[in-house]
């Protein structure tokens, strides 16, 4: 045990030309343990981890070692010849721990899957998985009709693309580590193409739901300058009957105005006409006062 320069506590193990590193996985910093728990308390817990690899593979201990509690990020380990890839099954929207998978290259190139068999079809199988997933999305995008489908397509996009994109990442990385290995080229490959195909639906989800919102949003200032007109239409109505109301209400009481001596019916008309012409004008006064606001 070495340590590293420039990487202070950090112990190193060489092997095979590259250094296998405590905390690290294939040279890239591990997101969950410092170097002091690794050498510390980390190992001894260890052996209590409930993520585990199948107890048949015949993987290097340093592979077991470096499994926590839970699955973790997606990420890649290398010891020697051997790879491990440390991938997430497709989470769902209401998901807190995601499920792990684990797939492991041996130092002959042959590829083992406790959930999907043996072969690089292992990995691949595991791609499908994310591939139906999306065809599912987009046929639910495709029968979208409220801003609401739109919004429960994105819930169950969103920790789908972001696993996704880390997959992708994961697997170039892989593939820089086994260039000539053409299965790997083929998953990388895959990978890319689901990681575009989310993105698109993605991007496509979110305008369908702007238009969506923007289209509600002008259905209800439509409808809120109809009812303005009704409104306003109703308010003149109201305006040009108020006098006259006024006026008949005021006779109809039971006292004497002196009016019932005068001669009818010319002075009911001349009461009619005058609660009409007041009525005209305050409707005009109202209407101007409307317009020049």
């Amino acid at each position: 045990m070495s340590t590293r320069a420039g990487i202070p506590g950090v112990q190193t193990v060489q092997r095979a030309g590259f250094y296998l590193e405590d905390g690290y996985d294939c040279g890239q910093p591990h997101s969950s343990t410092s170097a002091t728990d690794v050498r510390g308390n980390q190992v001894s817990n260890q052996k209590h981890n409930e993520v585990k690899l199948p107890a048949t593979w015949q993987v290097p201990e340093e592979f077991r070692n470096r499994l926590g509690k839970h699955v973790g990020r997606q990420r890649m380990m290398c010891v020697d010849d051997q790879t491990l890839l440390v991938l997430h099954a497709p989470p769902l929207p209401d998901e807190d721990e995601r499920r792990g998978r684990f797939f492991w290259r041996k130092s002959d190139g042959t590829w083992v899957s406790a959930q999907f068999g043996e072969g690089p079809a292992a990995v691949m199988k595991h791609l499908k998985e994310y591939d139906q997933r999306l065809e599912v999305l987009e046929r639910m995008e495709d029968e979208a009709r409220q801003a609401e489908d739109h919004f429960l397509i994105l819930e169950s996009l969103s920790p789908l693309h972001r696993a996704i994109r880390n997959m992708h990442s994961v697997l170039q990385d892989l593939r820089k580590r086994h260039p000539e290995a053409l299965e790997v080229i083929n998953m990388r490959d895959q990978a890319y193409d689901l990681e575009r195909m989310a993105e698109l639906l993605a991007t496509g989800t979110k305008n369908s739901l702007d238009y969506k919102i923007a289209q509600s949003a002008e259905e209800q200032a439509a409808a809120s300058d109809r009812m303005a007109v009704s409104s306003h239409r109703l308010n003149m109505l109201v305006a040009f009957f108020f006098p006259l109301a006024t006026i008949t209400t005021v006779f109809g009481m039971e006292i004497r105005s002196g009016l019932e001596k005068m001669p009818q019916p010319q002075t009911f008309i001349a009461v009619i006409g005058i609660g009409l012409l007041m009525g005209f004008f305050l409707m005009v006064f109202v209407r101007f006062r409307n317009s020049s606001r």
